[in-house]
């Protein structure tokens, strides 16, 4: 059942991890931006944080399964990483967090989902908005294909949200990018500042932002749908709102029958 080895878990707080696995497999493929599956059994162990659960006594080896964007650049055939949130009361998150180096897990036989950069025509910018661990579909993309195939011609940036500014994971990866990289923007944002009292960047939801007069020198890009595509991704207020920030200024969300320049995934 299991086809997959842990081989490094970095806990960059109590409720958020970076997770690495080796598959027994050499050939899995994906586009920047999918997910796949990954699976424990019930029978696992939890962390103690893990609200308490009832257990069924009679099914301890079924399988729990659940979806995770890949996080890591698909030049990677044997090895994946994942960038997870803990949900203290789910029943998937609190074994995964048990996780040690060694243990085994299942991660699903392919990948699958339509959120990549496939449609965005190779002459427009690119603007990745997400909350939390929506981040980690865009660490892929900008790992795998954004900058190497795209950049210096077109401009890329991030905007990523988060409550405090140790949650803001990848943050030492994209400050080097925005140091290296003239055409690459990285925008953390937190929401509490009043805790978080040392942060000195950005603060509040990320709609009064995107709003601002100025967000275009910000991104170091035309924030219109003419030259720039938006991806939204991570909590689905914030994908919502956004979206009816953007419709009016010509952003047309894009489905499988018909190309648009907005792109969505709610987590």
């Amino acid at each position: 059942m299991y086809n997959a080895t842990v081989l490094h878990t970095t806990l960059l707080t109590p409720l958020i991890m970076i997770l690495q696995v080796r598959l027994d497999r050499d050939d899995f493929e994906f586009i920047p931006g999918q997910f796949t599956v990954l699976g424990l059994k019930r029978s696992a162990p939890r962390v103690p944080e893990a609200d308490p659960e009832e257990v069924s006594v009679d099914k301890p080896d079924r399988l729990i399964r659940r979806a995770y964007s890949i996080a890591s650049g698909s030049g990677s055939k044997d090895c994946l990483e994942f960038y997870i949130s803990m949900v203290t009361s789910g029943e998937l998150t609190p074994r995964l967090f048990a996780l040690a180096p060694g243990d085994r897990l299942y991660v699903g036989d392919g990948s699958k989902g339509m959120f990549t950069l496939t449609d965005v025509p190779p002459d427009k910018n690119i603007l990745l908005v997400g909350t939390g661990t929506g981040l980690a579909p865009y660490i892929s993309m900008i790992r795998s294909m954004a900058l190497e195939v795209r950049a210096p011609l077109v401009s890329l940036a991030v905007i990523h949200g988060a409550s405090y500014s140790w949650d803001l994971g990848y943050r030492s990866e994209l400050e080097s990018l925005d140091r290296q990289c003239p055409r690459f923007r990285y925008l953390p944002v937190i929401v509490r500042p009043n805790i978080d009292k040392s942060w000195q960047g950005h603060t509040g939801m990320l709609q009064p932002l995107l709003m601002r007069p100025d967000i275009g020198a910000l991104c170091g890009m035309p924030i219109d749908p003419q030259h720039t595509h938006i991806f939204l991704c991570g909590n689905p207020v914030m994908v919502e709102s956004l979206m009816q920030i953007l419709t009016p200024l010509g952003y047309l969300h894009g489905t499988r029958q018909t190309a648009g320049t907005l792109h969505l995934e709610k987590y």
